[in-house]
C-alpha cells in the first residue's frame, strides 16, 4: 500500500504534487522529501517553503529571526521553527506582522524613533526580567519582546534628555502645560519602572510598567495574570487608580479560534496602533522644536531651512473624533481625545478629553455674497458642550485661547488645543466661530459662521 501511494505521488504533475504538500504541511512535507529523491526535490522546492514561511511566520524573505540572510526558505523557516519552537506559530506570525506594521511605517515617516527600537530579547533575559519581578510574563508579551525589546531611550544628561524625550513611538498629545510621550520601555526599565511604583504604593501586584511618558506622568500597566492592560488615572498614585486600555471581551480567545489562544491586551494595544499609523489615523507633528508620534494630527509647517524634529500625535485624523468642516473657504479641522491621567472614577466620576481645532483658507472658495475676499479674521466662537444628550455647559466668548488668527491663502494652518471635562464617558461638542472677511481692523464684508460638531468616547 505504501509503495503504491509512494509511485501514485512520484507520478504526480508538479503543480499538483506542490498542492498536495501545501496541504500536507512543512512537518509532513519534510517526512515525505525522505522517499525517493524524485519527492525530495519536490518538498525541496523554494515555492512551496515560501508559502511555509508566509503561512506560519509571516516571512517573504530568505532570512532568520535576527535579519541575517538565508540560502532557501527551507533553511529560514528552520530557523524559525528552532528559534520560536516553544511558542505557537499564529502568535508568533502576528508578533512578526505587528512590528513589521509599526517599523515600515516608522522608517519611513519617524526614522529617529525607529533607530531607537532594540533588538529582540532573548529567552534568558525574558526569564531573567521574570525573576526579578516574580511574575511570568503572559505568552503574546514574551513572543513581542523577542522581536522587539522596547526602546531605548534611556537620557544619561539633559540634552540627551531633550533629543530622545518626544522619540515614544506610542506618541501624545500637548495642550497648554500638560505635555505626554508615551515610550514602549525595554524589560530593564521595566523591572526599575515597576519596583520604583511598587515602593511608591507599598505593595507588589502582577502589574508591570510597559510604557510611560518622560514628560507629564501618565503610566501603562499589563497585569500578568489577567493579561489586560490598564492606564493610570489621576488617583493613581493616591488610590491606585486605572482603566483598562483594552476592552475585556477582546482580551480572551476568540470562539472561532481552536487553538485557545490567548489574544494579549499588550498585543492588541500594539496592532491597533500599527494600524492608525499606517491609515493616517495618527501622524507625526511638531512639538516646539521637537518632532513627535502625536495622536492629533496638524498639517506640516512651513519647511524651515533646518529640519526638526517632530513627535506622533495622537489626535486622531479619522471619525468617529475626527470632523471637517468647510464655509466660504473657512477650512476648520477637529478632532478629540480622551485623556485618562486627569480622569478620576473614584468619587464624583469625570472624564477629561482634550480636542484639537486647525484652521486654514482654501483660496478658491473665498467667497462671501458672490464677493471674493482675501483674507479672513476669527473674531469669536460659540460652544455648546453635551454629556450623552444633556447639555452641560455653552461657551460663547471672543478669540481662542487669547488669540485672533488672521487667515491667508497658501499659509500653514493655525492650529490650538485646549480641553474640557465630562461626567461621562460619551460626550459632544458642537457650535461655530464668526470670522470677519478681510480683518478685524478693515473689514471686507459682513461677518459669517463656520459650524462645527464633534465628539468624544
Amino acid at each position: 500500500m505504501e509503495a503504491v501511494s509512494v509511485m501514485g505521488l512520484e507520478s504526480l504533475g508538479g503543480l499538483i504534487l506542490e498542492t498536495i504538500l501545501l496541504k500536507l504541511g512543512p512537518r509532513d512535507a519534510s517526512v515525505v522529501a525522505c522517499v525517493s529523491s524524485r519527492l525530495r526535490v519536490a518538498a525541496s522546492e523554494e515555492n512551496l517553503w515560501l508559502n511555509f514561511c508566509d503561512s506560519d511566520f509571516g516571512l517573504s524573505s530568505r532570512e532568520d529571526p535576527d535579519g541575517n540572510p538565508c540560502p532557501s526558505f527551507k533553511a529560514a523557516y528552520e530557523k524559525w521553527l528552532k528559534s520560536f519552537l516553544m511558542y505557537p506559530p499564529p502568535l508568533v506570525k502576528r508578533a512578526k506582522q505587528c512590528w513589521s506594521s509599526i517599523r515600515s511605517w516608522m522608517a519611513i515617516n519617524f526614522p529617529e524613533a525607529n533607530d531607537t527600537l532594540r533588538r529582540g530579547a532573548t529567552e534568558a533575559e525574558i526569564k531573567k526580567a521574570e525573576e526579578k519581578l516574580g511574575v511570568k510574563f503572559p505568552l503574546p508579551t514574551r513572543i513581542l519582546y523577542r522581536f522587539c525589546d522596547g526602546q531605548d531611550t534611556l537620557a544619561l544628561d539633559y540634552s540627551q534628555y531633550r533629543r530622545v524625550a518626544p522619540l515614544g513611538i506610542i506618541g501624545g498629545y500637548k495642550f497648554y502645560d500638560h505635555l505626554v510621550n508615551l515610550h514602549l520601555l525595554p524589560l530593564s526599565l521595566i523591572v526599575v519602572e515597576t519596583k520604583e511604583f511598587g515602593g511608591i504604593m507599598g505593595f507588589k501586584s502582577k502589574n508591570i510598567v510597559v510604557a510611560m511618558s518622560n514628560y507629564r506622568e501618565k503610566f501603562v500597566f499589563l497585569n500578568c495574570g489577567s493579561d489586560q492592560l490598564y492606564v493610570g488615572t489621576k488617583d493613581l498614585l493616591s488610590s491606585g487608580g486605572m482603566m483598562p486600555s483594552v476592552p475585556s471581551t477582546l482580551v480572551m480567545p476568540r470562539p472561532d479560534d481552536a487553538h485557545g489562544l490567548p489574544q494579549g491586551a499588550l498585543m492588541l494595544w500594539l496592532e491597533e496602533h500599527g494600524r492608525r499609523l499606517n491609515s493616517g489615523i495618527i501622524l507625526t507633528r511638531m512639538l516646539g522644536k521637537f518632532r513627535t508620534i502625536c495622536l492629533y494630527p496638524e498639517a506640516a509647517p512651513q519647511t524651515p531651512s533646518v529640519r526638526r524634529p517632530e513627535t506622533i500625535n495622537l489626535y486622531p485624523n479619522a471619525p468617529p473624533t475626527y470632523s471637517t468642516a468647510v464655509t466660504n473657504g473657512v477650512k476648520v479641522r477637529a478632532s478629540a481625545i480622551f485623556v485618562p491621567e486627569l480622569s478620576s472614577l473614584d468619587g464624583e466620576k469625570y472624564y477629561f478629553f482634550s480636542y484639537s481645532i486647525r484652521m486654514s483658507l482654501i483660496p478658491e472658495e473665498c467667497i462671501l455674497n458672490g464677493a471674493y475676499y482675501s483674507s479672513c479674521q476669527l473674531s469669536s466662537r460659540h460652544w455648546i458642550i453635551r454629556s450623552k444628550d444633556a447639555i452641560i455647559d455653552e461657551v460663547s466668548g471672543e478669540a481662542v485661547i487669547g488669540l485672533y488668527p488672521h487667515l491667508m491663502p497658501n499659509q500653514s494652518e493655525f492650529v490650538y488645543e485646549s480641553c474640557t471635562h465630562l461626567p461621562d464617558a460619551f460626550g459632544s461638542i458642537e457650535g461655530s466661530f464668526t470670522f470677519v472677511p478681510g480683518s478685524l481692523a478693515h473689514p471686507e464684508g459682513p461677518s459669517f459662521k463656520v459650524g462645527y460638531y464633534g465628539r468624544g468616547q
